[in-house]
């Protein structure tokens, strides 16, 4: 769909460069940054996908960690020693599943 209309809005310096300093941080276009606000979009900095890919990562190599410990469970059949770890890396990954949600 084409776009006809245009709006103008009157800002000062500092408003200004906080909207360029935003659309920048949203990978944006002025234009398409100030358009996705106005309708209510959610605006999705680069800066969270960033975070969000590394939480990810972070929480793949906890995984990894987690299947070396059960390995070595079965390994050396000492339970009790290795349980705990695989539990607080359990809720160490529930933790980041929740962070990367409110991202």
């Amino acid at each position: 769909m084409k776009r006809k209309r245009v709006m103008q809005v009157y800002l000062n310096d500092e408003e200004y460069q906080q909207v360029i300093a935003s659309s920048e941080l949203a990978g944006l276009s002025i234009s398409t940054f100030a358009r996705n606000v106005c309708l209510g979009s959610k605006i999705a900095s680069r800066e969270d996908a960033m975070a969000r890919r590394e939480l990810l990562k972070v929480n793949a190599d906890l995984g990894r960690l987690g299947g070396l410990l059960k390995q070595t469970i079965t390994a050396s059949g000492d339970r009790e020693k290795i349980r705990p770890l695989l539990l607080d890396i359990e809720k160490t990954q529930a933790e980041l599943k929740a962070k990367i949600r409110a991202i």
